[in-house]
C-alpha cells in the first residue's frame, strides 16, 4: 500500500486570493477541518499545492487576534510550505516525514507536484486496524509504522 492508494483523492481546495470568512464557510459546509490552497498547473492541468489552511490558523491567526476574517485573505495566514509525499511514497515513509514535520496530514503529489491526494494519520490507523486480527501477533513491519507515529 502506498501513499496514493490510500489517501483522500476529494481533496477541498482554495485558491490564495479569497477570504478567509470564505475558508471557514467551505469547511462548515464540507465538514473538513483543512483546505487545500492551489494555484492552477498552466501547462499541464491540474493543481500545484501552495499551501495549507486549517481550522487551527484560524483560531490562532485570526479569531485569537480579534481580526475580521472578512478582511483577511487566505495568502496571510495559510501554512505556506505544506508537507508533501510523492504519491509512490510508502506509509512508513508518510508516517516518518509526518512525524519529522510535527504534523498530522501531508500532502501526496505526483512527479510534477501536482496534488493528488491528502494523507492524515488517522487515515493510516484506520488502515492498520482494519488490516489487525487481533487473533494474531501484530506483524513487526505494522507495529513499525505504529511507533514511529508517535509524535
Amino acid at each position: 500500500m502506498n501513499a496514493y492508494e490510500l489517501c483522500q483523492r476529494h481533496v477541498v481546495t482554495i485558491r490564495r486570493h479569497e477570504e478567509l470568512s470564505t475558508a471557514a464557510w467551505m469547511m462548515r459546509e464540507r465538514n473538513v477541518g483543512c483546505l487545500v490552497v492551489v494555484d492552477p498547473v498552466e501547462s499541464s492541468g491540474g493543481w500545484l499545492p501552495v499551501g495549507l489552511i486549517s481550522d487551527r490558523e484560524i483560531v490562532t491567526n485570526v479569531i485569537a487576534r480579534d481580526c475580521d476574517p472578512r478582511t483577511v485573505l487566505i495568502d496571510d495566514v495559510m501554512e505556506p510550505h505544506p508537507v508533501t509525499v510523492r504519491d509512490r511514497a510508502t506509509l512508513e515513509d508518510a508516517l516518518q516525514k509526518m512525524r519529522a514535520a510535527k504534523v498530522r496530514r501531508v500532502l501526496v503529489v505526483d512527479d510534477a507536484g501536482r496534488l493528488a491526494g491528502l494523507l492524515s494519520r488517522e487515515d493510516i490507523f484506520e488502515h492498520l486496524t482494519q488490516r489487525a486480527t487481533f487473533s494474531s501477533p501484530t506483524p513487526r513491519r505494522e507495529l513499525r509504522l505504529v511507533e514511529s507515529a508517535r509524535l
